[in-house]
Parts: structure tokens; C-alpha cells; sequence
């Protein structure tokens, strides 16, 4: 690796690292809005995930270091947080862990999904935005994965989890590149 690029590595490491402390410690959420089945193998137009609402979300599924897990309509992975309750209908992160770890959003009441199977469902966030739910549990991506099929998350904390497409959690670490 060269010099520059472990300096941008590092520098990215501490800013995620600090974030990080902030992460787990806020509760508080949302309402239950309702959970919305969707018919799995459909699509509509892509939107984006994060903090960024979009009519018709779309959530899939791709091949990883983990396996198959679900990603956002970028292909980014989508992890399940081990501090909110499934069907609490309440998100556990906000404040200062959203920041690293952005809520997968939608301003459709039933987002569509393709090779998603396990039950789709929304949120009302306590900011008002509807937070995706895969089984009863809200999604997030994770800002320090560079793109899609990256699983950087994975295991963060033994507390961060990508999400298979029946909405289990994976507790497995990622495969080693060996890069």
C-alpha cells in the first residue's frame, strides 16, 4: 500500500472511530407506520439510501465477501443494529450515530424490493423521515464503505450486522481479500 493511501486510510479509520463513539448511546425513534408487504422481484425507479428520502426505495440483493446480503438501490450494504428492538417500530440510532451509520429511507409507504424475501416494512423516524424495515428491524448503510459490495460494517462493535435477504442477521466476519 502506498504512503497516501494508508495516510487517507488512517485519517478515515480515526474520523470513523470517533463517530463511532458516539454510536449505541442515543435511543428514541419513531411510530410504527405500518408494515407494508412488497412483492419481491419488482422494481421502480432507484432512489438513494441514507438520511436522503426517495419515493420507491428499492432494496435488492448482491454478492459479497459475506455472501448474498441486502443492499440499498446503490449497492451499498444494508446492516441491522443490535440496540433497536425488532418491531418496536422505534430506530435506537440517531443523533450522533446517524452520522456514520445513515437510516435506508423512503417516502413510499410500500417501497418495492427485488430478491428481498423476508417481510418489508417502514418506520416513522423521530425526524419524520420513513426508515426502511427488513423483519421488523430498521436498516442502515454504513458511511465508511466505499461503494458497492463493500461490507466495512460488518461486525462493527459486535454490534453492526448486513442483513440476508430473509432478514437474518450475518454474525459471520468478512472473508479476507488478503490484499
Amino acid at each position: 500500500m502506498n504512503a497516501s493511501r494508508t495516510a487517507g486510510l488512517l485519517t478515515t479509520l480515526t474520523a470513523a472511530g470517533l463517530a463511532l463513539a458516539a454510536c449505541g448511546g442515543s435511543s428514541g425513534g419513531g411510530t410504527a407506520s405500518g408494515q407494508a408487504s412488497a412483492a419481491a422481484g419488482s422494481s421502480t425507479a432507484a432512489g438513494s439510501s441514507a438520511a436522503v428520502a426517495a419515493s420507491g426505495t428499492v432494496l435488492k440483493t448482491a454478492a459479497t465477501s459475506l455472501g448474498t446480503v441486502v443492499v440499498d438501490s446503490s449497492g451499498k450494504t444494508v446492516y441491522a443494529f443490535d440496540k433497536d428492538t425488532q418491531n418496536s417500530g422505534k430506530s435506537a440510532c440517531n443523533t450522533g450515530c446517524i452520522g456514520l451509520w445513515p437510516a435506508v429511507t423512503t417516502t413510499s409507504s410500500s417501497p418495492t424490493v427485488a430478491g428481498v424475501s423476508g417481510k418489508l416494512g417502514t418506520i416513522t423516524r423521530s425526524d419524520g423521515t420513513k426508515q426502511i424495515t427488513l423483519d421488523g428491524r430498521p436498516l442502515y448503510t454504513y458511511a465508511g464503505d466505499s461503494g458497492a459490495g463493500a461490507v466495512s460494517g460488518q461486525g462493527v462493535k459486535g454490534i453492526w450486522w448486513a442483513v440476508t435477504p430473509a432478514g437474518a442477521e450475518i454474525t459471520q466476519p468478512p472473508v479476507s481479500t488478503g490484499y
